[in-house]
Protein backbone atom coordinates (compact mmCIF):
# COMPACT_ATOMS: atom_id res chain seq x y z
CA UNK A 1 0.00 0.00 0.00
CA UNK A 2 1.12 3.53 -0.87
CA UNK A 3 1.26 6.09 2.07
CA UNK A 4 2.13 9.81 1.43
CA UNK A 5 3.30 11.59 5.04
CA UNK A 6 4.08 14.85 4.15
CA UNK A 7 5.55 17.23 7.04
CA UNK A 8 7.12 21.35 6.93
CA UNK A 9 3.83 23.27 6.99
CA UNK A 10 3.45 26.70 9.32
CA UNK A 11 2.98 29.67 9.62
CA UNK A 12 4.82 32.98 8.71
CA UNK A 13 5.33 36.27 7.44
CA UNK A 14 5.18 37.40 4.07
CA UNK A 15 8.72 37.25 2.35
CA UNK A 16 9.70 34.51 4.34
CA UNK A 17 10.32 30.86 4.01
CA UNK A 18 8.91 27.46 4.33
CA UNK A 19 9.95 23.91 3.20
CA UNK A 20 7.55 21.11 2.85
CA UNK A 21 8.89 17.53 2.62
CA UNK A 22 6.67 14.29 1.43
CA UNK A 23 7.94 11.18 2.38
CA UNK A 24 6.74 7.75 0.21
CA UNK A 25 6.41 4.17 1.03
CA UNK A 26 5.20 1.15 -0.77
CA UNK A 27 5.61 2.27 -4.85
CA UNK A 28 6.26 -0.49 -6.85
CA UNK A 29 7.05 0.87 -9.98
CA UNK A 30 10.55 2.90 -10.83
CA UNK A 31 9.80 5.78 -12.58
CA UNK A 32 6.38 7.87 -11.40
CA UNK A 33 5.96 11.59 -10.80
CA UNK A 34 5.39 13.03 -7.53
CA UNK A 35 3.54 16.78 -7.51
CA UNK A 36 2.24 19.16 -4.41
CA UNK A 37 -0.87 20.95 -4.89
CA UNK A 38 -2.82 23.19 -3.06
CA UNK A 39 -6.44 24.07 -1.88
CA UNK A 40 -7.58 27.39 0.02
CA UNK A 41 -11.32 27.57 1.37
CA UNK A 42 -14.13 28.48 -1.27
CA UNK A 43 -11.03 27.67 -4.20
CA UNK A 44 -10.23 24.54 -6.19
CA UNK A 45 -6.84 22.73 -6.52
CA UNK A 46 -3.94 23.83 -8.03
CA UNK A 47 -0.64 22.49 -9.13
CA UNK A 48 1.97 23.71 -7.79
CA UNK A 49 4.65 22.07 -8.94
CA UNK A 50 5.96 18.34 -9.57
CA UNK A 51 9.29 16.25 -10.40
CA UNK A 52 9.80 12.95 -12.14
CA UNK A 53 12.12 10.19 -11.54
CA UNK A 54 14.34 11.59 -13.63
CA UNK A 55 14.51 15.23 -12.07
CA UNK A 56 12.65 17.04 -14.88
CA UNK A 57 9.99 19.33 -13.03
CA UNK A 58 7.49 21.54 -13.97
CA UNK A 59 5.77 24.77 -11.78
CA UNK A 60 2.80 26.92 -11.71
CA UNK A 61 3.30 30.10 -13.22
CA UNK A 62 2.44 31.83 -10.12
CA UNK A 63 5.13 30.13 -8.00
CA UNK A 64 8.17 29.87 -10.60
CA UNK A 65 11.54 31.57 -9.06
CA UNK A 66 9.70 31.02 -5.73
CA UNK A 67 9.32 27.63 -5.48
CA UNK A 68 11.83 24.75 -6.00
CA UNK A 69 11.00 21.37 -5.93
CA UNK A 70 13.77 18.71 -5.02
CA UNK A 71 13.85 14.62 -4.50
CA UNK A 72 15.83 12.45 -2.41
CA UNK A 73 15.62 9.17 -4.31
CA UNK A 74 17.49 7.50 -1.94
CA UNK A 75 14.65 8.05 0.69
CA UNK A 76 11.87 8.74 -1.30
CA UNK A 77 11.63 12.04 -0.71
CA UNK A 78 10.21 14.77 -2.35
CA UNK A 79 11.15 18.47 -1.06
CA UNK A 80 9.09 21.85 -1.61
CA UNK A 81 11.41 24.73 -0.72
CA UNK A 82 9.46 27.77 -0.46
CA UNK A 83 10.47 31.51 -0.85
CA UNK A 84 9.66 35.11 -0.69
CA UNK A 85 6.19 33.60 0.11
CA UNK A 86 3.03 35.61 -0.65
CA UNK A 87 -0.31 35.68 1.58
CA UNK A 88 -1.99 34.39 -1.49
CA UNK A 89 0.65 31.29 -1.08
CA UNK A 90 -1.71 30.56 1.65
CA UNK A 91 -3.59 27.18 1.57
CA UNK A 92 -3.12 23.59 2.54
CA UNK A 93 -0.31 21.79 0.79
CA UNK A 94 -0.89 18.22 -0.61
CA UNK A 95 1.50 15.68 -1.58
CA UNK A 96 0.57 13.35 -4.42
CA UNK A 97 2.46 10.44 -6.69
CA UNK A 98 1.31 8.72 -10.14
CA UNK A 99 3.18 6.76 -12.68
CA UNK A 100 4.85 8.58 -14.78
CA UNK A 101 6.07 7.95 -18.67
CA UNK A 102 10.08 7.91 -18.63
CA UNK A 103 11.70 10.13 -21.12
CA UNK A 104 7.93 12.10 -21.81
CA UNK A 105 8.38 16.19 -22.42
CA UNK A 106 6.01 17.33 -20.10
CA UNK A 107 5.71 16.18 -16.21
CA UNK A 108 1.96 16.36 -15.29
CA UNK A 109 0.38 18.24 -13.03
CA UNK A 110 -3.09 16.22 -13.46
CA UNK A 111 -4.16 12.43 -13.19
CA UNK A 112 -2.26 12.16 -9.55
CA UNK A 113 -3.64 9.69 -7.85
CA UNK A 114 -2.76 8.68 -4.14
CA UNK A 115 -2.82 11.82 -2.17
CA UNK A 116 -1.18 12.98 1.46
CA UNK A 117 -2.79 13.94 4.25
CA UNK A 118 -2.03 17.86 3.93
CA UNK A 119 -0.05 20.13 5.61
CA UNK A 120 -1.16 23.80 6.71
CA UNK A 121 0.69 26.83 5.03
CA UNK A 122 -0.05 30.03 6.52
CA UNK A 123 1.17 33.75 4.94
CA UNK A 124 0.46 36.76 7.12
CA UNK A 125 0.75 40.37 5.50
Amino acid sequence: QVQLVESGGGSVQSGGSLRLSCAVSGLTTSTYCMGWFRQDLGKGREGVAAIRTDGKTIYADSVKGRFTISQDNDKNTVILQMNSLKPEDMAMYYCAVRWCLAGAYVVPLSGYTIWGQGTQVTVSS
